[in-house]
């Protein structure tokens, strides 16, 4: 066996200085949240137990944590909806040029490379110029549009930008109208692909601090309620909701992967008993 070159194992130093650069601080806070009713938000640990977690769903002296939880939860599918929604219609139409169609696109994707805070701020000043409530369904969920819309967007636009034709002339030529063509035909095949949509419209949302800012009104979401947290919660409690939103971010991802599992086998059974009947 060949000895490996030195640079296998200055790249496999390096690739574990980032994994640990990429997952030291959640294995951390996930770690400090099992502190003992005596611990504190460094280590050493004091005792090991579930208190803090436990501690959660007891009335806090600061701050509102399940409200902020049902706001930023909602908050996330609405902006799911509409990313998937308006991402699927619009790589529709731009599968034909039509006049103004790059400026549009580029238009669109803009808003990756504005600073976040100064969305937030611009959407805030709008609201207010034109005497709207500012308020986290309302100027929050412009606000975080502009920030999951353009990657919807470059991923349904690379989806049907390799979709072949072909298969919506046939089921045309079989009679299907326009929307069964689109329902039976192309959104099954497409189906993966808006699942990854609806997930990064979600994540995006669920997570989203700097949009949030100063577009969220009078209530806050649960970053912006984390992040006041921060400033006067001195007991491991923080670290046990931020344990508890991080694995409820993984059960959504798996939901979502579950779901993308499901519907391959379902159309894999459907494509084999077709073959059997043929």
């Amino acid at each position: 066996m060949e000895p490996r070159p030195r640079s296998f194992y200055v790249l496999t130093a390096v690739f574990v200085l980032f994994v640990i650069f990429l997952y030291g601080p959640t294995i951390t806070i996930a770690i400090l949240s099992f502190q003992g009713p005596e611990g504190g938000l460094t280590f050493p640990m004091n005792g090991v137990s579930t208190y803090w977690f436990h501690n959660l769903f007891e009335q806090q002296a600061v701050g509102d944590i399940w409200g902020s939880f049902r706001r930023s939860f909602v908050l996330g599918l609405m902006v799911m909806v509409a990313t998937v929604v308006i991402s699927v219609m619009a790589g529709l139409a731009f599968r034909k040029r039509f006049r103004g169609s790059a400026a549009l696109f580029y238009l669109t994707i803009a808003s990756l490379v504005i600073p976040s805070i100064l969305v937030s701020l611009g959407v805030g000043l709008i609201f207010d110029r034109f005497g709207l409530k500012v308020h986290w369904a309302t100027s929050g969920f412009g606000a975080q549009l502009t920030w999951t819309l353009p990657f919807g967007l470059l991923v349904m636009f690379a989806v049907f930008n390799r979709f072949n034709p072909s298969y919506e002339e046939a089921a045309r030529d079989q009679g299907a109208s326009a929307w069964q063509t689109f329902a039976h035909v192309v959104l099954p095949i497409i189906f993966p692909s808006v699942v990854g949509v609806a997930l990064f419209g979600f994540s995006l949302s669920y997570d989203e601090f700097a949009r949030t800012l100063l577009t969220a009104g009078s209530y806050n979401t649960l970053p912006l309620e984390i992040f006041g947290m921060t400033t006067n919660v001195t007991k491991p409690v923080i670290y046990a909701l931020g344990t508890l939103t991080t694995a409820f971010s993984l059960l959504i991802i798996g939901a979502f992967l579950l779901a993308v599992w499901i519907t391959a086998r379902r159309r894999a059974r459907r494509l084999a008993s077709l073959a059997k009947a043929g």
